[in-house]
């Protein structure tokens, strides 16, 4: 009912930047929080950041000051500007889009797209 599509990741050197993108489509009525999250090898998936419809923003200490994100709503878009990168920062990125409801049902769900590598080399 909801597909999410990621861009952005690759390989960068260390204080390079990325900026990651994820549109949502299908038959969405709203998006609660849209938000990135990352899954390094051996450890377990962990919150980046999220984005609520009206602008507020949550991020990982180990992010804040070097990540934004942004979201447009009129697209259903969410992006993550990523500068001073680090080695530490290499995983598959997930973008999820949280609380969302669809046409003809009345609950919330929460979609999640197929990840993108972000790869920091030092």
């Amino acid at each position: 009912q909801v597909q999410l599509v990621e861009s952005g990741g690759g390989l960068v050197q260390a204080g390079g930047s990325l900026r990651l993108s994820c549109a949502a489509s299908g038959s969405i009525v709203s998006i609660n929080i849209m938000g990135w999250y990352r899954q390094a090898p051996g450890k377990q998936r962990a919150l980046v950041a999220t984005i609520t419809g009206g602008g507020s923003t949550n991020y990982a200490d180990s992010v804040k000051g070097r990540f934004t994100i942004s979201r447009d709503n009129a697209k259903n878009t969410v992006y993550l500007q990523m500068n001073s990168l680090k080695p530490e920062d290499t995983a598959v990125y997930y973008c999820a889009a949280l609380r969302t409801q669809v046409h003809g049902l009345l609950r919330l769900d929460d979609y999640w797209g197929q990840g993108t590598q972000v790869t920091v080399s030092s």
